[in-house]
């Protein structure tokens, strides 16, 4: 019986550069911060993308796909569950109401400033 062991190389090869990237943090003052992410934020671009443009390194030209996230717990969801009276366990409607409650604050926000 002869058994083929097929290399990883050429699989893995693409994700080397980004292995050996590290990222950065900086503490800086928060005024100093919000005047980078509002600038990020007016530009379309991400806070890491805009130090890149300020720092004149090169930026990825791919398009994203513009999100916000969360992190929720599992008392986060036990919460959000009892604040819109669903079961636990239905986390896809848990998220869809979430989804639904930032929509409405968004609008109201853009139209209270309209």
């Amino acid at each position: 019986m002869l058994v083929t062991v097929k290399s990883d190389k050429p699989k893995w090869a693409s994700s080397n550069k980004a292995i050996k990237a590290v990222q950065v943090a900086f503490d800086m003052d928060e005024k100093l911060q919000y005047v980078i992410r509002k600038e990020a934020l007016d530009a379309g671009l991400g806070p890491s993308d805009q130090i890149r443009n300020l720092l004149e390194l090169p930026v990825t030209k791919r398009p994203k796909r513009p999100r916000l996230t969360v992190s929720l717990s599992l008392d986060d969801y036990q919460l959000l569950a009892q604040r819109y009276h669903i079961p636990v366990e239905d986390q896809l409607e848990i998220k869809k109401r979430v989804m639904q409650e930032l929509t409405n604050h968004a609008s109201q926000v853009l139209n209270v400033t309209e």
